[in-house]
Order: C-alpha cells, then sequence, then structure tokens
C-alpha cells in the first residue's frame, strides 16, 4: 500500500494471504510470463512503500520489535533470517512454530518477502578461503569439517528451507557460493554444478534461489554474477544484488557494475545501512533505484541495517528506513 489509504487488519490479512505467494512478481517466471509488463510504466517507474521491506533481526532485537518497526514505517513486508535476539534461523524452525509465526506476522499486518539463509556460505572442499586467517589451526580444522557435513547435508537443508518457504508463503531463498579464495573464477564450473541439482529441486516446487553477491564468498561483484549466472540459466536461479557488498572488490557497483547484471534474472535488492549513511560509502539510491523500476524491476528493496551492534544497530535502522522512505515517490 502507498501513504495514503491504508487497509484494516481484517483487510490486511486477506490481501497478505492472496498475494504473499506473489511477492516480487516470482510467479511470472515459472508461468512463461513477463513480469515487467505486469505493471504500467508509470507503476514500475514509482517507488511505492509497499515495495520496502526489512530484516528483522537487522532492525530490531525481538520478534515483537521487528513488528512495531514494520508497523512504525507503514510496512507491509519484511524479510527473515534469524529469529531477533537469538541465533536460530528462520529456515531451520520446525513447521509448527512457523506457522503460529506466519499467524502472528499476520495479525502485525506484514507479510514475508524473502527468505535468508546460510545455505552454501560454507568452505568449498579443496580449498583455502581467505577467511582461514581468523581462525587458529584446530578452530579452522573443526570448521572445514563442519562445512564438509554441510555440503554433504545439502540437498536437506535446501528442502528445510524450502518448506519454511511454503510455510512463511515466500518464493525465494538466499543462497552463496562458499567462502571466497584468492582465485575464485576457476571455481564457478564446479560452484554450478553444486548448485544446480538444488535449483532443480527448487524448481520442482515453485520457489526460487537467489545468489548473493558477498565480499566474502566466491561471487562478489556484478562482473562474477553475471559470470555465474551464465553457468546456471535454470529459470529457478536468480539474484539477490546487494551493491555494497561489492565494493571492495569493484569500486563503482553503480553504474559500471549494474550495467554488467543480467537484469531480467534480479529477484530481490538488499540495501546496506552504511550505503545510506556512512561518507564514503554512500551510494547514490536515488539513481540506483530509478534504474531498477526503469529496466523493469518488480521486487522489493530491503533493509540489511548491518551497521553497529545492539541498540546502536537499531537506531541506525530506524535512520537508514528514514533514508529509504524518503525515495518513496519521490
Amino acid at each position: 500500500m502507498g501513504q495514503g489509504m491504508r487497509m484494516n487488519n481484517l483487510d490486511r490479512r486477506a490481501f497478505l494471504a492472496a498475494n504473499a505467494l506473489f511477492a516480487g512478481g516470482f510467479h511470472s517466471c515459472f508461468a512463461g510470463q513477463d513480469p515487467a509488463g505486469a505493471q504500467s510504466t508509470t507503476a514500475r517507474r514509482s517507488l511505492s512503500r509497499s515495495r520496502i521491506s526489512a530484516i528483522t533481526d537487522e532492525v530490531a532485537l525481538t520478534e515483537a520489535a521487528g513488528f512495531a518497526f514494520a508497523r512504525q514505517y507503514s510496512l507491509d513486508w519484511i524479510e527473515l533470517r534469524t529469529v531477533p535476539g537469538s541465533d536460530k534461523l528462520y529456515a531451520d524452525l520446525d513447521p509448527a512454530t512457523l506457522r503460529q509465526f506466519r499467524k502472528r506476522a499476520e495479525d502485525a499486518g506484514v507479510g514475508v518477502s524473502f527468505l535468508n539463509t546460510w545455505i552454501v556460505k560454507w568452505t568449498l572442499p579443496g580449498t583455502e578461503p581467505s577467511i582461514r586467517a581468523r581462525y587458529s589451526a584446530e578452530e579452522w580444522a573443526t570448521r572445514r569439517e563442519a562445512d564438509a557435513v554441510r555440503l554433504d547435508q545439502r540437498m536437506e537443508h535446501l528442502k528445510r528451507a524450502m518448506e519454511a518457504a511454503h510455510v512463511l508463503g515466500v518464493e525465494a531463498i538466499r543462497v552463496f557460493t562458499f567462502w571466497r579464495t584468492e582465485d575464485p573464477l576457476p571455481l564457478y564450473p564446479r560452484i554450478a554444478e553444486i548448485i544446480r541439482p538444488m535449483a532443480e529441486l527448487a524448481a520442482r516446487e515453485k520457489l526460487r534461489l537467489l545468489i548473493e553477491n558477498e565480499s566474502a564468498c566466491n561471487v562478489a561483484t556484478s562482473e562474477e554474477l553475471r559470470r555465474m549466472l551464465a553457468m546456471l540459466p535454470e529459470a529457478a536461479v536468480g539474484i539477490n544484488w546487494d551493491p555494497h557488498n561489492s565494493i571492495p572488490f569493484e569500486p563503482e557497483p553503480f553504474p559500471e557494475g549494474y550495467r554488467l547484471l543480467p537484469k531480467e534474472r534480479l529477484g530481490n535488492v538488499q540495501i546496506k545501512g552504511e550505503s545510506l549513511l556512512t561518507p564514503g560509502e554512500i551510494l547514490d539510491w536515488r539513481r540506483i533505484v530509478d534504474a531498477l523500476l526503469a529496466d523493469g524491476y518488480t521486487g522489493h528493496f530491503g533493509l540489511e541495517t548491518h551497521f553497529g551492534e545492539g541498540e546502536q544497530r537499531v537506531r541506525n535502522a530506524h535512520a537508514s528506513m528514514k533514508a529509504i522512505l524518503a525515495l518513496v515517490n519521490g
């Protein structure tokens, strides 16, 4: 909804229940339709509040505070990662717990736009990633062994995440490309072979896997996203684009990096608080948003504050959301 007429809770619950599975226009990808064609040019080029979301554990310290944050800014959507105040991933919660959460979310008048997981944010066996330097030999051996087990069990991790997505009414799940090595490009065919059967399973479930560009992982830049997506042409694989993430390896994520992206495969966009608030790291989100909408992007823009800790992060989340909402219809 825009800033004008608001729905009451009963109407909002009906609206969200009817539309949750269509968040971001993902069903049109499976139905062979053009998501950009579903909206008028004017609608596509005007950012509405109904396109804004936020990761709850980045904006609040408790679940209730996350709902309150959404209400304060009249948001219709939230993103999920970990339960606020804990290290439990929503993707790992049992269906009964998730159904209870969905009921609370609907009572609060919000739907879930995107499910963030840590799937494939692991060590690729046989590689020595850059994060190795953070750990002692003993710590690294333990972590490497745990990551090898996670890789072996990746389809089970994905099945749990997909079950969570179905319960929550979400159609897209975040995945990564293993911890970054000094020379990641030669690993891309191997990474693609690991992700491909996951994508095939997701397609059967009418879900999408969105690869995030992450500076700590083997796909960090827009050019690297382009290369990886070229090896994974499956419709069930898309992009979770975070331009701030690419800065360590891509000094100009927009407009230069953006030009390289396969725009039709953008499924979600995340906005870091630092890219809105920190001098030297601020991105021109007005121009970025305008370019995305002009190119037919129909998904959400989710705040991932990632700036400060505890109460300071919450304060930064409020400042960041105010900056984001200044872009609405601006």
